[in-house]
């Protein structure tokens, strides 16, 4: 029994000393300037004032899963405009019936939330639900002229629902479509990109875009501070591959199991990668707080340095 006590108060020292504050360090400073994070509704509104664990002007992307009703998407985008923040409404093709649905979304959000921004992308439903299947169609419809920004997906690790040879030519292709876009509209563009958990496939990838000549900036996506066995659920259920074997490398290490993963290292090493190499095409951070929205911004105080203070802290 006394050496059960010991090995327990081995592993409770174990987590003080690991939630101990670092020194911050500039490249990751850099890198969170201007990051981003996902929000639905329900989880929303659970938060009651984003000011208190946000910085102002924060860019805050509200996903839309299939069910959710479009007055719930306005609401939250409305809540955010009016507390300082710019809402991002995904547009999820495959849910959208046809263009009078499309267009009734775009008035609302921009009548009633003063949506300049969105994530256009394909969907995770199998089934198209109507006219649309891909962004591709949505871009092309012309009800997004005049928006200042306009985002699209990006797949690091790949995507076997679009590719399911295991390649990355359809892709490849998709993104030379939208880079031309990109070209001959007034909106800025860049690709938002699924998490990972490993920095040396979403480098791989990046430098592909790269050799490619795909020039769209890149706005990576990290697993914000969640239990372990959360990020290995949605790391399975999202189709996030080489770098899955991180988080089952950290399972077998039971002193970490108490700790909440957190994407310090991924981040730090894309941090130390972009300062070595300044035009390497991350452009900025984008979270999805699969351990709660609220960790991941104490998480990007903590190491976001001045521009990562909430716009009025609690």
């Amino acid at each position: 029994m006394a050496d059960f006590w010991e090995k327990m108060m081995a592993l409770l020292n174990f987590r003080r000393e690991e939630r101990r504050p670092r020194p911050a360090n500039p490249a990751l400073v850099a890198l969170l300037r201007g990051f981003s994070i996902e929000v639905m509704p329900r989880t929303a509104e659970k938060i009651s004032d984003f000011r208190q664990i946000l910085p102002a002007g924060t860019r805050v992307y509200i996903a839309h899963i299939e069910g959710t009703e479009i007055a719930d998407m306005v609401a939250t985008a409305a809540r955010l405009r009016a507390e300082g923040f710019e809402p991002m409404p995904h547009f999820p093709a495959r849910i959208i019936e046809d263009k009078a649905m499309l267009a009734d979304w775009v008035a609302r959000y921009q009548g009633e939330a003063g949506v300049k921004q969105a994530l256009l992308l394909a969907g995770g439903v199998a089934k198209p639900h109507g006219d649309y299947h891909s962004s591709m169609q949505l871009m092309e419809s012309g009800l997004f002229d005049g928006f200042e920004r306009l985002h699209v997906a990006g797949h690091p690790e790949g995507n076997r629902d679009i590719d399911p040879d295991g390649s990355d030519a359809r892709v490849m292709e998709a993104l030379r479509w939208k880079q031309a876009f990109a070209a001959r509209t007034d909106a800025e563009m860049a690709i938002v990109t699924q998490f990972a958990f490993e920095a040396a496939p979403v480098i791989a990838w990046v430098e592909r875009l790269a050799a490619e000549g795909i020039t769209l900036p890149v706005h990576i996506g990290a697993a914000g501070p969640a239990k372990l066995q959360t990020l290995i659920r949605f790391a399975i259920a999202c189709g996030v591959g080489p770098s899955l074997k991180v988080l089952q490398k950290r399972a077998r290490d039971v002193s970490k199991l108490l700790l909440p993963f957190e994407p310090t290292a991924l981040l730090e090493d894309l941090a130390a990668h972009k300062a070595a190499n300044p035009d390497f095409g991350i452009e900025a951070v984008h979270f999805f707080p699969l351990g709660g929205i609220a960790a991941s911004a104490a998480w990007t105080t903590e190491h976001g340095g001045a521009a990562a203070t909430p716009a009025a802290p609690a």
